[in-house]
């Protein structure tokens, strides 16, 4: 396995067949490998919790991928384990779709989609990089499953999010809350929530949601 050669060859399809697309706005090859590609193995690499957990998921769901961080990286670095992605812009799902295949990945499947269309009907680990509230998103979540999701946030999360963490800590059990250390980038905080309750059935569900059974 050799991840410098693979995030020197990410880095020359963002840069170079889908620059247009800005995926990402880093132009230089250090800052790329250390703040997309070691960024997106961090939490595993440093969070045993995370690390348990994602191991023994029968799928790994990254919501919000972009342009593909930490949904690519992850799938190059565990090519036994499957990764699903979703992501609201259509462009970014079908050019992330074409990198994961040149990049000779298969074990990924990317999603257009809104999570809070999404009914998540398998038992999975979801992970949001840096992306909106927590709060905001676990609200969204639908699920018929014990499912864990982790945020990978900033460091001053919790100072600036303390009453979406009160709020969620109402449904939700935090199982992981760890400050990890990433060359070249900003410290950032790995923060792990488990719901508390599993819904009976369907019947708050309408038809007009897609079961994630339904397209893996």
């Amino acid at each position: 396995m050799d991840i410098n050669k693979f995030s020197r060859d990410y880095f020359e399809l963002l840069t170079g067949e889908y620059a247009g697309i800005n995926l990402t706005r880093i132009n230089e090859f250090g800052d790329f490998h250390n703040k997309q590609i070691l960024d997106s193995l961090a939490p595993y690499e440093e969070s045993t919790v995370y690390k348990s957990y994602v191991d023994k998921a029968q799928f790994n769901v990254d919501i919000g991928f972009g342009g593909g961080f930490p949904l690519l990286p992850m799938a190059y670095h565990l090519p036994k384990s499957k990764f699903i992605g979703i992501e609201t812009r259509n462009k970014k799902v079908k050019v992330v779709s074409e990198i994961a295949q040149k990049l000779g990945l298969n074990n990924v499947q990317c999603l257009h989609s809104r999570i809070e269309n999404v009914i998540i009907d398998v038992p999975v680990v979801c992970t949001l990089k840096a992306v909106g509230k927590v709060y905001d998103f676990l609200s969204k979540i639908n699920t018929t499953e014990k499912i864990t999701v982790f945020f990978y946030k900033g460091p001053g999360f919790l100072e600036q999010e303390a009453d979406q963490l009160e709020k969620a800590m109402k449904e939700w059990d935090i199982v992981e809350n760890k400050i990890l250390d990433v060359p070249g980038t900003e410290k950032r905080l790995i923060i792990g929530f488990q719901n508390k309750k599993v819904p009976h059935g369907t019947t708050k569900f309408t038809n007009q949601l897609v079961k994630l059974s339904g397209i893996i």
